[in-house]
């Protein structure tokens, strides 16, 4: 009777880190065969760059509110530019400053690459709640410039279907005024920089409110072109150095 209680205090002790193996060999056993029935995210760009199209539209087509701008179509430069401009403080958007922060070169390049090719339509232009006269002084100011202040024509460097030009002025037709408005501010407060010499920031500290209102609720007004490409690279002289831009 006594060997027989013996045995039994010696193998309980070593009974439970045995189960204890078991369970957790049966565990691995489980999770690896789930694992295996999950379902693989495809490796593609469209899958990577959710993160954007969460803000910007699955095709980067720009959202209804002010806030996220259309990315779809602009040069592949400009984009591959903005995106860097963040990434070193240049444009200041905590979200986007954080999203960028430890991608390389060229995984921006290629962020930019897809959006570039992207081909969405865009939204129909949009009703302005400002007087004629308003609407007036901002198509005089894109469409002529204003030499009294030295300030060139938005369509010298963004072309006359204001759809950019390649490889790195962004067209400025299919974004809501607001957006324009607060771009242009942050240019002018110096909050948005671009690479020197930054012809945006010299354009826009020559710009009164009233212009920069003007000029931002008539190019939100325009409809885009039936082909809304951007220029040629080349196709505009240029009236000033831009930084961003290739010379």
């Amino acid at each position: 009777m006594e060997s027989r209680v013996s045995s039994r205090r010696i193998f309980r002790p070593l009974l439970a880190p045995l189960l204890g193996l078991a369970l957790i060999g049966s565990a691995g056993v489980f999770s690896a065969a789930q694992a295996q029935t999950q379902p693989i995210a495809p490796d593609t760009m469209a899958a990577r760059v959710q993160g954007c199209t969460a803000c910007h539209g699955v095709h980067g087509e720009g959202t209804d509110n002010d806030y996220f701008p259309r990315l779809a179509g602009k040069p592949v430069e400009y984009l591959y530019n903005q995106l860097e401009n963040f990434r070193e403080g240049r444009r200041k958007y905590p979200p986007m400053n954080y999203l960028v922060t430890y991608l390389s070169d060229d995984y921006l390049h290629k962020i930019a690459e897809y959006f570039s090719q992207q081909r969405p339509p865009y939204p129909p232009p949009a009703k302005s709640n400002v007087s004629p006269a308003t609407l007036a002084r901002g198509q005089q100011i894109v469409l002529n410039g204003d030499p009294s202040k030295n300030v060139p024509a938005c369509a010298a460097c963004h072309g006359k279907a204001l759809t950019g030009m390649q490889p790195a002025i962004p067209g400025l037709v299919g974004l809501h005024s607001d957006y324009i408005s607060a771009q242009v501010g942050a240019w002018r407060s110096g909050t948005r920089h671009a690479k020197a010499p930054d012809c945006m920031q010299q354009i826009a500290t020559r710009l009164t409110d009233d212009d920069v209102t003007a000029v931002a609720a008539w190019l939100s007004t325009q409809t885009a072109p039936a082909n809304p490409v951007p220029a040629p690279a080349g196709s505009l002289k240029m009236p000033l150095k831009c930084g961003s831009e290739p010379q």
